[in-house]
């Protein structure tokens, strides 16, 4: 018994020396995010935009109460998040589980049968009597994770939850961008469609006035029907307004999982865009690289993959564990007597021998790494590219906006001035028509224009990742688990 001790202990000692198998995982230097030139990307890039941290709440930026409680009532009720939180549950067990493999396992095993055994085979001539046979028997071993395959199947485990957290967070933020969307969408509409209902009032004065010219024998009908046509014209816009009202609404629904009814009340008569009255908070390159969920979600595969290469290697290995037993085996009425008892303990080596297939599975494991480095690459360089094709497009919005602006002012004011030049007599009725549906129509122009601003502004925010922060770690950095 002291030499079975002895080299129970000598056992243990020599596997407080094992090794971790395959490489030790850290961010690649040569990976795209570690670039300078891409760190830098958004330097510079409009005059509209202040390098100041983007905020976590970016909507609350509108300051406008109702989108506010939509936001809060999407992110409580959306069903994708619901999708986003299961998966994201599910990955954590499965940390539960990798942790779990390994270490001590016990089981407890029972049988009772009424047997008739082969007298031969216990080197018997004659019969054996039919006997009540029962066993009990309870086993405990320790499996030592000799090569560290646990280890590694762990640290995958782990960088899988962490990207699963980070897609989580990508669904937030684009649950939160499509319901400003939407309700900016339901804005846009109704302030089109008065504009649109005032300029349709406006030819439609026009239409009687050249009918009455024409009954006055000062004009002619080819002028009544020149108007008419441009009345039914903008009439056939009015249904384009109602159906991007009613699509913002049903988007809206389905972001909150509620029927349109049960949307909160005035949401489908807004009549004014949200806006936001200051530059746009954008960060750095650098803070962009680190906020992005996708990006730290590819990070993070990245890892699991770099893992399971010391999985595979491992697997190359025998198997080493302790065991022992105790339990009893014999007639069912003599169970627990010292003939029935049995006991045992010792090492148990299982070695499956590696073959071609083995060392292959270490090959497809280290491509699984280069394949998951190259598409990290290529998910920051998306980020950048991305980025920049936004704020260039929010840039050209902002000057179309700019330069109608100055056009509705020229408009504005020579309504004002023709209309003032009418009651004057200086100038016609028809032309005072004519200079307020000018006006009329640039106004419209500029709705339009607010609406692609405001809309840019949502991808711009989406594009920056911004809206992750309460469960954000950054790329390279794991979120910690008890």
């Amino acid at each position: 018994m002291s030499k079975c001790l002895t080299l129970l202990a000598a056992s243990v000692l020599a596997l407080g020396g094992c090794q971790v198998m395959g490489p030790d995982y850290h961010l690649p230097r040569q990976a795209a995010v570690n670039r300078a030139d891409l760190q830098g990307a958004l330097a510079g890039q409009s005059q509209d935009v202040v390098s100041a941290p983007v905020p976590a709440d970016w909507w609350k930026l509108y300051n406008d109460p109702r989108l506010n409680g939509l936001v809060e009532q999407a992110l409580a009720a959306n069903t994708d998040l619901r999708v986003a939180a299961a998966n994201l549950a599910r990955a954590q067990n499965q940390v539960e589980v990798a942790q779990s493999q390994g270490g001590f396992s016990t089981s407890v095993s029972g049988e009772a049968q009424r047997l008739q055994e082969s007298g031969q085979a216990f080197l018997l001539t004659e019969k054996v009597p039919v006997a009540n046979i029962a066993a009990l028997s309870i086993k405990t071993s320790y499996q030592f994770d000799m090569w560290g395959v646990f280890q590694r199947g762990v640290e995958a485990a782990n960088a899988n939850a962490d990207a699963a957290q980070a897609g989580a967070d990508t669904a937030r933020i684009s649950v939160v961008a499509n319901v400003v969307r939407a309700y900016t969408q339901v804005c846009a509409a109704n302030e089109e469609r008065d504009i649109a209902l005032h300029s349709l009032d406006l030819q439609q004065q026009g239409v009687q006035l050249a009918q009455r010219l024409r009954d006055a024998g000062r004009g002619d009908e080819t002028q009544v029907t020149r108007t008419q046509t441009q009345f039914k014209s903008l009439r056939a816009e009015l249904p384009k307004f109602e159906a991007e009202r009613q699509g913002g609404l049903y988007q809206l629904a389905m972001l909150l999982a509620r029927p349109v009814g049960q949307l909160p009340a005035g949401t489908d008569s807004c009549a004014e865009l949200p806006r936001i009255a200051q530059a746009l908070p954008v960060g750095d390159g650098a803070a962009l690289l680190k906020r992005r969920p996708d990006v730290r979600q590819a990070e993070r595969k990245l890892a699991a993959a770099t893992a399971q290469i010391g999985v595979a290697t491992g697997q190359l290995y025998p198997d080493i564990s302790f065991g022992a037993t105790v339990g009893t085996v014999g007639i069912a009425k003599d169970l627990g007597e010292p003939s029935t008892n049995r006991w045992g303990f010792g090492p148990l080596i299982n070695w499956s021998i590696p073959t071609n297939g083995s060392r292959a599975r270490v090959r497809a494991a280290e491509a699984d790494t280069q394949a998951a480095l190259a598409s990290f690459d290529g998910v920051v360089l998306n980020a950048v590219r991305e980025t920049q094709t936004t704020l260039a497009n929010y840039t050209a919005a902002l000057q179309r906006r700019e330069a109608l602006q100055d056009a509705e002012r020229s408009a504005h004011d020579a309504a004002e001035q023709t209309h003032r030049f009418y009651t004057a007599g200086r100038q016609s009725f028809l032309e005072d028509l004519q200079a307020t549906r000018t006006y009329t129509e640039v106004r419209g122009q500029l709705a339009v224009a607010n609406t692609q601003v405001a809309m840019q502004q949502v991808n711009l925010f989406l594009a920056l990742g911004g809206g992750w922060q309460p469960h954000a770690q950054g790329a390279g950095s794991p979120t910690k688990r008890p």
